[in-house]
């Protein structure tokens, strides 16, 4: 998959099945956003079945059978919903929309794997709570600038090691190639995405608390801004927020759509960790001027600096996790909670955030 566009970025998959074949049968729905692909990828590598798929459109329906051709096209979404072989529905629709679907996965009795952002209203947030304390049905969120980045993965590992000790602050960049031209109409509505902070904010967010350590968080600043797209008035290209952990570390976070023409992927996503007893620096997606790919991280400790290659290394463990989380009823993947409240403090930042320019 080209690494031009990050709305059809997915990762290369690394095969490692908890499950044996059938074992666990998983179906997609609502294909509005190409994370879809990296979120069905990533399940098919841990052992998951992808058995249906549906969608109103049938164009976005023939090119999940292109990429994925032992899928089965559904007749409508409740033929899905309605299957006993299912235990998990992945959605990657209209962010605003993607409540709604849970809740209708959720009631069907079945686990929910959403792309982020995993909602855009906290009235959205309190139903989804409620459905699963009330069931005990996951709503999974597919953060995948941590859980599908080996970078990522691996400073995480790290950090849990003690290798840069308690870690103090979490600094986040997210700049993104907004390929405006290629981009569907709900992306300029900031009902219906839930704007920028909401959005890829969410995966800067979340990292921090999971970085940290952190359980929730106070939002001390934010702002966003349409600098440069007034053609799209209701566009955010430009977000920034500044957060303040429950355990005393700190996050800050920039997410913009300007990444130019001449770099050679989506966006030059980068994270800072700062512990006691030394640093991280993250290089996601590309080492600039180089030829040296993805996924470097560089980790300067007490014994001097270290350059670790983490691309092919790593592999992303969140997906079987979450396979044998969905058949064991554990928590291992990620926490209900975490998910929920990544995506709380997200929708925070973007109510309270500064309007810098419009």
């Amino acid at each position: 998959m080209t690494a031009i566009s990050g709305a059809a970025y997915a990762p290369e998959s690394i095969p490692a099945a908890v499950v044996e074949p059938g074992e666990f049968v998983f179906g997609a729905v609502g294909l509005d956003h190409g994370h879809i692909y990296g979120m069905c990828e990533g399940l098919l590598s841990a052992g998951g079945t992808l058995k249906w798929v549906y969608d109103p459109d049938p164009a976005k329906v023939d090119a999940v059978r292109q990429r994925f051709p032992q899928v089965q096209v559904a007749r409508d979404e409740s033929q899905i919903l309605d299957d006993d072989a299912i235990h998990l529905v992945a959605g990657a629709a209209v962010p605003s929309e993607r409540c709604a679907l849970g809740l209708r996965v959720i009631e069907a009795g079945k686990d929910y794997f959403t792309d982020k952002a995993p909602l855009t209203t906290l009235e959205q947030l309190a139903a989804a709570r409620e459905a699963t304390a009330q069931t005990g049905r996951k709503y999974a969120v597919y953060y995948s600038e941590r859980i599908h980045v080996e970078a990522a993965v691996l400073a995480g590992q790290l950090i849990k090691q003690g290798a840069i000790g308690r870690v103090l602050q979490v600094i986040g960049l997210g700049p993104h190639r907004l390929s405006a031209g290629d981009r569907p109409d709900w992306f300029f509505i900031r009902k219906k995405y839930g704007g920028i902070l909401c959005d890829i904010g969410s995966h800067n967010i979340e990292q921090m608390l999971h970085f940290t350590g952190a359980t929730d968080a106070e939002i001390s600043a934010a702002a966003v801004a349409n600098f440069n797209h007034p053609q799209y008035p209701e566009l955010d290209d430009f977000g920034e927020a500044n957060l303040v952990m429950n355990n005393g570390a700190t996050g800050y976070c920039r997410v913009d759509w300007f990444t130019p023409a001449g770099l050679s992927t989506w966006g030059d996503g980068r994270t800072f960790i700062l512990g006691t007893d030394g640093y991280l620096e993250l290089r996601k997606y590309v080492n600039v001027a180089t030829d040296d790919g993805p996924g470097h991280v560089f980790l300067v400790d007490g014994k001097g600096e270290h350059h670790l290659v983490a691309a092919g290394n790593v592999g992303y463990p969140y997906f079987g996790q979450l396979i044998r989380d969905c058949l064991d009823r554990t928590e291992t993947a990620m926490t209900q909670e975490h998910a929920f409240k990544a995506a709380e403090l997200s929708i925070r930042a973007q109510l309270h955030a500064r309007v810098l320019h419009r």
